[in-house]
C-alpha cells in the first residue's frame, strides 16, 4: 500500500493536537491540583466523603479514572465491531470526541459543593478520550505504509504535545493573572471549558480530511454478541502470531506502569513533595516539550535497532525512574528539599513517555496481519491497554490508601515493568528465531 497524502496525514495527526489538551490539562496538570484542593477539607486533610464512604482524595481520583477506563474497555468490542462491519469509524470518533469535549466543559461547574457533578464530568471526559483513541489509532494502518508508520505515529504524538503545551500556556497565563484564591479557581475552571472548546473545534480538521469509509454490506445480528465474537476472532489470530502475542503480553504489563505514572505524576508532586501549583504546571510543560524530542528520537532509534529492542531499553529506563521517584519521596520524608530531584524525574519521564506510546502503537500496527478489520484489531490493542490501566491505577490508589504513602505505590509499579520487559525479551528472541 501507499502512504496517504500529506494533507490526510496532517489531518489525522491534528486529532492528537485536538484531544491531547485533555490528557495534559485535565488528567496531568490543572485538574489533579484542583481536585486535591476542592476535596481537601482543610490544612493537612486528605479525606473526602463520596457515596457514603470516606476516601483518601487522591485514591478517589484514581478509582474514578479506573471505573471510566473499565467501562470503555467493555464497550470497545461492541463499538469497533459495528465500525468494522458498517465502515463508520469516523462517526464513532466524532461521538467520543464530543463526549469528551462536553465532559471537559462541564468541569467548569465543579466545586466543593458539586462533587458528584465533578466526578461524572471527569468520567465523561475520560471515556470520551479513551473511547475516541481506538478509532483514531485504527486509521494508522489505513493511511500509512508499514515503513512509514513509526514516523507518522511519532508525528501524531508530536502534534499532540505541541498543541497541549499551547493550551497549557493559556491556562497558566489565566491563573497567573488571578490575584485571589477565588479568582484562581475561576481561572482553572475556565481552562477546563476552553479545553472542551479546543478539543471539539480542532477535531473538525481531522473529520474533514480523513477519508470516507466505504459502506459495507453486513448481516444484521446481535450487536453485543457480534462485538465479542470479533474480539475472539482477533484473539484466535493473535495466538498463531508468536511475536505479536509476546509483544502484547509485554505491552499489557508495562502499560500498567507507564499510564499510571503519567496519570499520577502531578498527584505525587503535590501530595508527596508539596510543590507549589505554579512549579507543577511549569514542570508538566517541560515534560511535554521533552516528550516531543523523545517521540522522534525513539522513531529514529527504532529504524536503526528495531522496535522491540528500543522498547526494551525504554522499559528498563522506566524501572530506573520508579526507583528514583521512591528515593526522592524518601528524601522529602526526611525533610530534604527534593524539588530539583523532581525536575530531573520530569525530564526523564518526558524523554520516555512520548517514545513508548508512539513506538508501541506503530509496533503493533506493523506486527498485526493485513486486514480490513483494523478497528477490531485496534480494539483488541486498546482493550489490552485500558484493562492494564485499570489494574495499574487501581493498584496505585489502593496501595496509597492501604499504606498511607504514595511512595509504596510507585515502588510496586516496578513489578509490572519487569514482567513487561521479560515478555518483550521473549518477543525479540522469537522474532530473531523466525528471521
Amino acid at each position: 500500500m501507499q502512504t496517504a497524502s500529506k494533507k490526510v496525514i496532517n489531518g489525522w495527526a491534528m486529532y492528537d493536537w485536538a484531544n491531547s489538551v485533555y490528557n495534559l490539562v485535565i488528567t496531568t496538570t490543572f485538574f489533579p491540583i484542583y481536585f486535591l484542593a476542592v476535596t481537601g477539607g482543610g490544612e493537612g486533610k486528605h479525606e473526602v466523603e463520596f457515596l457514603g464512604r470516606t476516601f483518601v482524595n487522591s485514591s478517589l481520583y484514581d478509582y474514578t479514572l479506573a471505573v471510566a477506563y473499565l467501562f470503555i474497555a467493555f464497550l470497545y468490542p461492541i463499538l469497533t465491531s459495528i465500525a468494522d462491519t458498517r465502515g463508520n469509524k469516523k462517526s464513532f470518533l466524532q461521538f467520543f470526541c464530543y463526549m469528551g469535549a462536553v465532559g471537559s466543559s462541564l468541569l467548569y461547574f465543579f466545586n466543593a459543593s458539586t462533587l458528584a457533578l465533578g466526578i461524572l464530568a471527569f468520567m465523561l471526559a475520560a471515556m470520551g478520550y479513551v473511547g475516541s483513541l481506538v478509532f483514531y489509532n485504527a486509521y494508522l494502518p489505513e493511511i500509512a505504509a508499514p515503513e512509514d508508520r513509526d514516523r507518522i505515529s511519532a508525528r501524531g504524538f508530536s502534534f499532540g504535545y505541541i498543541g497541549s503545551v499551547l493550551m497549557q500556556v493559556v491556562g497558566f497565563v489565566l491563573v497567573m493573572m488571578a490575584t485571589t484564591d477565588e479568582e484562581k479557581g475561576d481561572a482553572i475552571r475556565t481552562t477546563f471549558l476552553l479545553v472542551g472548546i479546543w478539543w471539539a473545534g480542532f477535531a473538525q480538521i481531522t473529520f474533514a480530511r480523513l477519508p470516507k469509509a466505504e459502506k459495507r454490506v453486513y448481516e444484521k445480528g446481535n450487536v453485543l454478541k457480534d462485538g465479542f465474537t470479533e474480539i475472539k476472532k482477533v484473539y484466535q489470530q493473535v495466538k498463531h502470531l508468536p511475536v505479536l502475542k509476546r509483544f502484547l503480553r509485554g505491552f499489557f504489563f508495562y502499560s500498567m506502569g507507564v499510564q499510571t505514572v503519567m496519570l499520577a505524576a502531578t498527584l505525587f508532586g503535590s501530595k508527596v513533595l508539596h510543590l507549589e501549583d505554579t512549579k507543577l504546571i511549569i514542570t508538566v510543560v517541560i515534560i511535554q516539550l521533552v516528550a516531543i524530542i523523545g517521540a522522534w528520537s525513539m522513531s529514529r532509534l527504532s529504524m536503526k535497532y528495531g522496535n522491540i529492542k528500543v522498547l526494551m531499553g525504554v522499559v528498563f529506563l522506566w524501572i530506573l525512574i520508579c526507583l528514583a521517584a521512591y528515593y526522592t519521596a524518601n528524601l522529602a520524608e526526611a525533610g530534604v528539599d527534593a524539588e530539583y530531584y523532581f525536575y530531573g524525574l520530569a525530564v526523564a519521564v518526558g524523554l520516555v513517555m512520548g517514545g513508548i506510546q508512539s513506538l508501541s502503537r506503530s509496533t503493533y500496527s506493523k506486527l498485526m496481519p493485513e486486514t480490513t478489520d483494523t478497528a477490531s484489531f485496534f480494539s483488541y490493542y486498546d482493550v489490552t491497554e485500558k484493562v492494564a490501566i485499570v489494574i495499574g491505577i487501581f493498584s496505585f490508589g489502593f496501595i496509597d490508601e492501604l499504606t498511607g504513602h504514595m511512595k509504596y505505590s510507585i515502588l510496586s509499579l516496578i513489578v509490572f515493568f519487569a514482567i513487561g520487559l521479560a515478555w518483550l525479551f521473549g518477543a525479540l528472541k522469537k522474532q530473531q528465531a523466525l528471521g
